[in-house]
């Protein structure tokens, strides 16, 4: 295995490193000058966007303050107007999105070598970190007593924020209101938009479906609880197939929904094979936004371009996807259909439902006019004769 990445920095007159923690994958910072509550929020904002991290050795209730404060500096910037080309606009407020979240992510604070913050007044956050990093690896190198690893006060928040949505979890009206529990990094329904549509599109067969790319396995709970006798439901990445076991077993579930570890599709074919790919043709800023983010539409074109092979005769392919990148100019509607063409589908129906989450009626958003115009939609499509 791969030593893990290391940050360094003095304190004390004295060298010292900890291993470096990233879900997002930035590198670990080069310059790190210490802070406490004595430091002022305007030479903390000055030294961050100059690129010198600071860790925090102060109250940890400050270090939130000092956040919000580096947070309110950025914001009160001067803004470019949004250019006329929707595109345009995309990629220029993704950069702006990616800067803001680079100098936020400046301000770090330690963990000990069971996960805890070593600071006065800091929450209990061993059970939210171990959730997401599992436990901890051996410092590679002297690691300071009190700094097992170094993380920013802006992820710890984040995972803190993902562990009460894991434990709470998230209603679900398909599921009669029953609760889908998302583990860290794994795609939220918290937009349940998409599954009210897979919830009241007509079904093909109730002997068997696929579910690609399942995440929390909603879908293919959903699947089960309308009669689906036998649900075969894909993912890649161990986070999802652990989080979709728990889910389906928690309700009731299990012994119809089978979950494999597939890039796509599982073997054979199926009456019903459904999926619900990223939306946007856009790079992922950090892992957990691929969810959201598919270069190239490599996950969209997978599926259409594979999905005759694994259809049964007369049997359909759910395609649930939403338009915001035809509205953002990333991709336009004549690309879809050729797809679908290219594929060799044809679409026998379409279900279209409008988006509820406050975004779409967000004025402010530079995106807003994408936004309010997007519909999700879900494509009901088969195999083309001949």
């Amino acid at each position: 295995m791969n030593a893990p990445p290391v940050v360094a920095w003095t304190e004390a007159d004295e060298a010292r490193t900890a291993v470096w923690r990233s879900e997002s994958g930035a590198p670990p910072p080069k310059r790190v000058v210490i802070a406490d509550d004595r430091m002022k929020a305007d030479a903390a904002y000055k030294l961050v966007c100059e690129g010198t991290a600071l860790l925090w050795r102060g109250d940890f209730h400050n270090a939130r303050q000092m956040l919000t404060a580096l947070a309110r500096r950025i914001d009160r910037r001067p803004r470019k107007a949004p250019p006329a080309d929707p595109a345009l606009a995309f990629h220029q407020h993704r950069a702006a999105q990616n800067q803001r979240a680079r100098i936020l992510g400046m301000l770090l604070v330690p963990l000990d070598a069971e996960l805890a913050v070593p600071l006065p007044r800091a929450p209990d956050v061993r059970a939210a970190c171990a959730q997401a990093y599992g436990p901890p690896p051996e410092p590679a190198g002297p690691a300071a007593p009190d700094a097992a690893s170094v993380v920013s006060l802006r992820e710890l928040l984040g995972l803190i924020g993902a562990y009460e949505w894991r434990r709470k979890g998230v209603e679900i009206p398909a599921l009669g209101g029953d609760r889908i529990h998302p583990h860290y990094g794994v795609f939220s329904p918290a937009r349940g938009e998409y599954v009210d549509l897979v919830a009241e599109a007509p079904l093909p067969s109730l002997e068997l479906a696929f579910d690609i790319g399942t995440g929390t396995g909603v879908l293919a709970t959903v699947l089960a609880r309308r009669g689906v006798h036998r649900v075969v439901a894909t993912d890649q990445d161990p986070r999802a197939l652990a989080c979709a076991r728990e889910n389906t077993a928690r309700l009731g579930a299990a012994d119809r929904v089978e979950i494999i570890e597939a890039d796509l599709f599982p073997e054979g074919r199926a009456p019903l094979v459904i999926c619900n790919p990223p939306w946007v043709p856009a790079k992922p800023a950090a892992p957990v936004e691929h969810a959201v983010y598919d270069p190239g539409s490599r996950m969209l074109l997978g599926f259409l371009n594979g999905l005759a092979a694994h259809l049964t005769p007369d049997g359909e392919g759910w395609l649930i996807l939403s338009d915001l990148a035809e509205h953002l100019g990333l991709r336009p509607h004549a690309e879809l259909l050729s797809a679908f063409e290219t594929a060799g589908l044809t679409v026998v129906g379409r279900h279209d439902i409008a988006p509820r989450h406050p975004r779409a009626r967000d004025a402010s958003d530079p995106l807003h006019a994408a936004r309010a115009a997007e519909v999700t939609s879900l494509w009901r499509l088969k195999a083309a004769e001949g």
